[in-house]
């Protein structure tokens, strides 16, 4: 009798030891699926900062050219109302100068905005691929549940099984 007691104890310990790997195989699957839910939350985040970072140059870049064109219809009025002919020599150069002047300004507002959002972009690509990597471990891990709640049990089993087995009479003891 104590023998049987001895077995079934033996056997409820292996089941506890299955559902115990399984529960931790499926805890491990949900937290990578979760951090792979926060990882494509990083990514859409970071894409919505690349649009807005455009939206913002594109902004920046027109008020620059707005800037731009009211200093330079100020420029030609100061040099008409000096009386001095403002299509040639000091007056023209000061004028493209001051076209030039602009425009770059306006191509680095540009430039600046296109960095930024390239940068954003660039984490969002890092974003979901971290969450790629996360949705492979949380596919693992589900799987490995099962695998690894059958070798307890395989296992366990085998062992109960060695212990029992008595080897002069060709047969399992109780």
């Amino acid at each position: 009798m104590a023998t049987l007691a001895m077995t079934g104890a033996s056997i409820l310990g292996v089941g506890m030891q299955a559902v115990g790997t399984y529960q931790q195989s499926q805890a491990a699957a949900a937290q990578a699926e979760a951090q792979q839910a926060v990882a494509q939350y990083n990514a859409n985040v970071a894409e919505q900062q690349a649009k807005a970072e455009e939206q913002a140059a594109r902004f920046r870049s027109q008020r620059q050219a707005e800037e731009a064109e009211r200093t330079r219809s100020s420029l030609q009025a100061a040099i008409g109302a000096s009386g001095v002919v403002s299509g040639e020599g000091s007056p023209l150069l000061i004028q493209a100068e001051q076209a030039a002047e602009s425009e770059l300004e306006n191509l680095m507002i540009g430039y600046e905005g296109q960095i930024g959002a390239g940068r954003s972009r660039s984490q969002a690509g890092l974003s979901r691929l971290q969450g790629d990597i996360y949705g492979q471990r949380a596919s693992t891990a589900s799987s490995g549940a099962l695998f690894g709640a059958g070798t307890s049990l395989l296992t366990g089993f085998g062992r109960i099984a060695e212990k029992r087995y008595d080897p002069v009479n060709r047969g399992f003891v109780f």
